[in-house]
């Protein structure tokens, strides 16, 4: 006797699978990542992230624009700090005329319903490439998060809808939130990398900020003390149940692909949004694939954005958004 389900019915055209499918990607899920430069006139190509860019403030103003157009409405901002003002301090990321702190204002500027959230790490302007201060050798915790307080205000004050501190340094949350409340800005949010690992796949990133971990004696050659050993799957939960404690609006897992476990883990557990950080070696690894012939760009890519919504993603931090939204707008 032939089986009386048949499951394959309802995979038998491109109209019934679209209209059971329970994974669906919109614009609305995404979050864009911006690399900010000094200077004028620039749209620079990221050697280690073909088609993905560093802008001057100028040229920043009509990628915004294009990425409203697209239906894209929330950015995260970066910012490549030029050497010289650089320290052990992270001086210049309380400039309130630093660069970030004029992006902000850029993008707001340009498009005031814009959604800005603002990385809150020391890397881009420590002199040593890492994401706290460093005494004797050590990057420091409580110092640290002190200077992390302060940025977070500046950039409240140049108009940010969020900070999402990517630093993972312990009670930074908790500081910030304080700090926030304190000085009136009860309704900047706060995204915190809830369960950032120390991950390989960074690379290309550090590349468009120069902000790797510098090659000296007495400095620690990686962030392993801070970020989270990608071996650990329960230390993740209870990183983002503290942070969420603390204060955290969205909570964070990055990278994406290869933690799609914690992903889900973690959205089975907390009340809060839930991003993921599609990150630059898993950017750059299909570009480079796709370059040689080996995989079919688009479709992969649709597919792993698929697979970290999937997961539990309520928000996807990613560098294919523009290329996705064409895709589903069918925009050549």
């Amino acid at each position: 006797m032939y089986p009386i389900k048949r499951n394959r019915r309802l995979r038998t055209n491109e109209a019934i699978r679209s209209l059971v499918r329970e994974t669906i990607i919109s614009p609305n899920d995404f979050l864009v990542p911006l690399f900010i430069v000094e200077g004028k006139g620039i749209k620079e190509e990221i050697a280690s992230m073909p088609n993905y860019y560093r802008y001057s403030l100028d040229l920043l103003q009509a990628e915004v624009k294009e990425l409203w157009k697209l239906g894209l409405k929330s950015v995260l901002l970066f910012v490549k700090v030029p050497d010289h003002l650089k320290d052990n301090k992270g001086t210049e990321a309380i400039n309130p005329d630093g660069l970030m702190q004029r992006a902000i204002k850029t993008v707001k500027n340009v498009c005031p319903d814009m959604l800005v959230m603002t990385d809150v790490a020391l890397d881009p302007y420590s002199v040593y490439g890492h994401d706290g201060i460093i005494e004797n050798g050590i990057v420091v915790n409580d110092d640290t998060v002190d200077v992390l307080a302060e940025m977070s205000i500046s950039h409240a004050e140049a108009g940010a809808n969020f900070v999402a501190p990517s630093d993972m340094m312990d009670g930074r949350i908790l500081a910030i939130r304080e700090a926030l409340e304190d000085q009136g800005f009860t309704d900047t949010g706060i995204m915190s990398y809830s369960a950032k690992y120390a991950s390989a796949f960074y690379g290309p990133f550090r590349d468009a900020l120069d902000s790797a971990p510098v090659d000296a004696q007495d400095i620690p050659k990686d962030k392993k003390t801070y970020q989270m050993d990608y071996a650990n799957r329960f230390e993740a939960l209870r990183e983002t149940e503290m942070d969420i404690d603390e204060g955290a609006d969205i909570v964070m897992v990055k990278p994406g692909l290869c933690y799609l476990d914690i992903v889900r883990e973690i959205k089975n557990e907390v009340d809060v949004p839930v991003a993921v950080y599609q990150v630059s070696g898993e950017y750059a690894m299909l570009k480079a694939a796709a370059e040689k012939g080996w995989l079919d760009h688009d479709a992969v890519m649709m597919e792993q954005v698929t697979a970290i919504k999937r997961a539990g993603a309520d928000v996807i931090a990613s560098y294919f958004a523009k290329d996705v939204v064409k895709i589903i707008n069918n925009i050549s």
